[in-house]
């Protein structure tokens, strides 16, 4: 009986947020971001998220323009509505290369479904990381700015995420892979620019791991290696119109 109560709730959940007309708006400033780029960000960011992740309606967390620092940071779900990340601003890391240290990735998304990100720019600001492995010292492992994935280092994030569009948006500079999505189903990338110097080191566009369903359309990609990385597991990829270059083509 307590299991049938469990499932109807989630079915009326479900319906609410589908039908309900108004959208919840969490812009990070109310929360005590500053887009100054030196004031640290990540806690109003993550208040924005957890407000954003619980609201029984469909909700936006709003980034303003502005340049806004944010350390490693992992934004989880499962959230009861579908969530629009909106940045039209610029999210940089911390100066210091070994600020995000051996967290694998800057900007985590986790366990979310119905999901988009749109817009932005994001700089990782990998050039200190770079010159670190070039001459040989004891660097970490470094970052990525969006993954996806579960076993390899990117900037941005998703990781066991479902029905998630990433649209408009520009990565620069990440200090290892840009973005990777792994263990996630119906992930549609499009119209992004991904950015970093040839020389770069180990800098991949887009990897895609144990993933059903992604598509990755009308993009630029150029990196110091991979535009597009497909690692195993991956079933249902659909990849067109991408300029690739400088880079290591996609494989």
């Amino acid at each position: 009986m307590a299991k049938c109560i469990s499932i109807l709730s989630i079915l009326f959940l479900s319906i609410l947020c589908h039908f309900t007309p108004n959208i919840a708006a969490y812009n990070v400033v109310h929360f005590g971001s500053r887009g100054d780029g030196r004031t640290d960000s990540t806690l109003p960011f993550l208040r924005a998220w957890m407000s954003a992740c619980s609201s029984a309606r469909p909700a936006t967390v709003y980034v303003p323009r502005g340049t806004f620092l944010m350390k490693t940071v992992t934004f989880s779900g499962p959230c009861r509505c579908r969530i629009r990340f909106q940045i039209d601003g610029t999210l940089v890391a911390p100066n210091k290369h070994r600020a995000l240290g051996n967290s694998g990735s800057w900007i985590l998304f986790h366990n979310v479904s119905r999901l988009t990100i749109y817009g932005g720019t994001v700089d990782a600001r990998g050039a200190g990381f770079w010159a670190c492995r070039k001459n040989g010292r004891n660097c970490p492992a470094g970052a990525s700015i969006l993954s996806v994935c579960v076993n390899r280092i990117s900037s941005m994030s998703l990781i066991w995420c479902n029905n998630v569009l990433v649209s408009g948006l520009k990565s620069v500079n990440s200090q290892t892979m840009h973005m990777a999505i792994g263990h996630c189903s119906n992930v549609k990338i499009q119209n992004v620019k991904i950015i970093a110097p040839s020389g770069s080191p180990n800098t991949d566009g887009i990897h895609v791991e144990s993933s059903i369903g992604v598509s990755i359309l009308d993009s630029i990609i150029r990196t110091g290696d991979d535009c597009i990385s497909i690692g195993p597991g991956s079933m249902n990829l659909w990849i067109s119109r991408i300029g690739c270059g400088p880079g290591h083509g996609i494989r």
